[in-house]
């Protein structure tokens, strides 16, 4: 994984390296290995892990069939365009 500083901007840097590594599930994964679980405790997880990703995969597939009403959309503030910045 590669995290480009531009304009000695650790900070910048810094918040896109972390959201990458949350995508990629490491801090799920360092969170999970910090104590034992057991097979049993493990099969429990993944199974409410599935469940919970075919329900809300039929409640997507349910919207946009017209089946059930979507949930109100937030609003999203305004971005302001970087200044000084020449892409």
């Amino acid at each position: 994984m590669q995290v480009l500083v531009r304009d000695n901007n650790v900070d910048q840097a810094l918040r896109v390296l972390k959201k990458k590594l949350q995508r990629e599930g490491v801090f799920r994964e360092m969170k999970a290995r910090r104590a034992y679980e057991k097979p049993s405790e493990r099969r429990g997880r993944e199974k409410a892990e599935a469940i919970r990703r075919t329900r809300k995969a039929a409640r997507k597939l349910a919207i946009r069939e017209g089946l059930i009403a979507a949930p109100p959309k937030k609003p999203r503030p305004e971005r302001k365009p970087m200044s000084g910045a020449a892409s």
